[in-house]
């Protein structure tokens, strides 16, 4: 596996180039999802780049005008080791997007942080910081805890899950997806869904034709380019996720091991 020369695939080096990496999207009627990259910081200071890091990336979106939101992983603001610390800085980075109208989303990471995401994501709801929050169809929990999101306003994203799950089997998962999508459906709320499967996303363009105006579908930068363009072309709400920044290779190595296990089952993702 060549990481290096992966980077230019799943990453940017900086805010430059994602502002002008989703001015282009943003042309192609594509929404972008920009996620400093920053996982599991070990000290408060380290957690004060990633907080400095990610007010810039709202502001940026602010004064370019972009149609754009953040993504925040709590283990580079001290979920790790601090769940107050995690707390008040993810206050500073909320108070900064809700001041510049800025939407934002909490990525989920390992199973043991499931609990204080969705707390905090609640939290956010609560004080007026309107979250989407990525759910993970792999887990066992994940369907109480997604009626538990969205009864307090909490927009859902529904992911398969690049971690570790409860659920390994192929097959197993693309279940668990689609009965998390039937289960959300009733609410008559907006939501997401995070995929590249060919298979999932062949049933959810069917199952939600009438859904167009509630439904928008998540994509990583690296994969998937012509889909993303074709779903535009038919109506549908897209959005490019993409991470930026000078540690990459924690992300990288989720995306090829991704690929990798695809291709030992003989899958692809979506052209």
């Amino acid at each position: 596996m060549n990481m290096m020369g992966s980077e230019g695939r799943w990453t940017l080096p900086d805010l430059n180039a994602a502002v002008n990496r989703c001015r282009e999207r943003n042309s192609q009627g594509i929404r972008c999802i920009l996620a400093v990259m920053g996982e599991h910081a070990s000290s408060t200071q380290a957690t004060f780049p990633w907080v400095k890091e990610n007010i810039a990336c709202i502001r940026a979106i602010g004064a370019h005008q972009l149609d754009a939101s953040l993504s925040l992983k709590l283990t580079a603001l001290g979920a790790v080791f601090d769940q107050q610390v995690c707390r008040e800085n993810a206050s500073k980075i909320f108070q900064e997007a809700k001041n510049l109208h800025t939407g934002f989303e909490l990525d989920m990471e390992g199973k043991g942080l499931i609990d204080s995401t969705i707390d905090m994501g609640i939290s956010c709801t609560r004080n007026g910081y309107p979250v989407t929050l990525a759910l993970q169809a792999y887990m066992s929990r994940t369907g109480k805890d997604l009626v538990n999101i969205v009864s307090v306003g909490i927009t859902p994203r529904i992911v398969k899950g690049a971690y570790h799950g409860d659920i390994q089997g192929f097959e197993e998962v693309q279940a668990r997806f689609r009965t998390l999508v039937e289960m959300v459906l009733p609410a008559g709320a907006a939501f997401q869904v995070g995929t590249h499967d060919p298979e999932l996303l062949e049933w959810l363009t069917s199952r939600l034709t009438d859904e167009k105006h509630r439904v928008e579908f998540g994509f990583l930068m690296g994969l998937s380019d012509r889909t993303k363009i074709e779903f535009v072309e038919n109506g549908w709400m897209v959005s490019e996720y993409i991470p930026l920044g000078n540690e990459p290779w924690p992300y990288i190595a989720r995306r090829e091991h991704y690929l990798s296990s695809l291709g030992e089952i003989g899958r692809m993702p979506a052209p």
